[in-house]
């Protein structure tokens, strides 16, 4: 029996997803990292790229963490449109939508007792978000913002999207000291290496083809 790996590896294209496949890793991802952006909220903590943005203008009062994410991240659709395709730009549309409002709806239907631990909220929380993100990516869709931008490049030039992703978010966080306390910022760095690190072991080219 010829094995995923030996596809890959030999030529052959991989079996592209079916509609429907695509639609429930996209419910899946989506449910994952709206979940984990509530903890996130819930307890404080930051993350990088558009999302990070998004939490510090909300902290700040501005605005929902919803609706900031979901502006926030317009500007990059010319991005996505221009060097990703037409499909991979409504997917991720829809994408950036839904975890606008799961973010909210997952606060009022899971109510959080108190503030959460910021250290075991970071781990779960970037855990969560790293798997959300893999649904996503290995559907040809992601949430955004520097998530686009990671996969522009590894495509283009084979820089792997974990990598350039944690650096990014790494300066986020640390331009954000002013900002929270210790242990947020610690929590918050914990998240950010924990969401990398799924990205980096299960988010491989040479591992995984997405065709959908």
């Amino acid at each position: 029996m010829t094995t995923d790996t030996t596809r890959l590896t030999s030529g052959h294209n991989p079996l592209a997803h079916s509609r429907a496949e695509d639609l429930l890793a996209i419910l899946i991802g989506t449910s994952f990292i709206g979940f984990g952006m509530a903890m996130f909220v819930q307890a404080g903590l930051l993350t990088g790229g558009t999302a990070g943005i998004a939490f510090l203008l909300h902290y700040q009062g501005l605005a929902p963490f919803g609706w900031l994410f979901f502006l926030i991240n317009l500007p990059f659709y010319w991005l996505a449109l221009r060097h990703m395709g037409a499909a991979f730009t409504v997917r991720t549309f829809v994408c950036v939508a839904l975890v606008s409002l799961l973010s909210t709806q997952c606060r009022e239907l899971f109510p959080f007792a108190g503030t959460l631990n910021p250290y075991s909220t970071g781990l779960l929380g970037g855990l969560l978000l790293g798997m959300g993100l893999i649904a996503l990516f290995r559907h040809k869709a992601s949430v955004g913002g520097i998530n686009i931008l990671a996969l522009y490049v590894q495509q283009r030039y084979g820089l792997r999207a974990g990598k350039l992703q944690f650096g990014i978010d790494l300066l986020i966080l640390l331009a954000s000291l002013l900002l929270c306390s210790l242990p947020q910022l610690i929590g918050s760095l914990i998240g950010a290496a924990a969401m990398s690190l799924v990205i980096g072991f299960y988010h491989r080219p040479d591992r995984y083809i997405a065709a959908s």
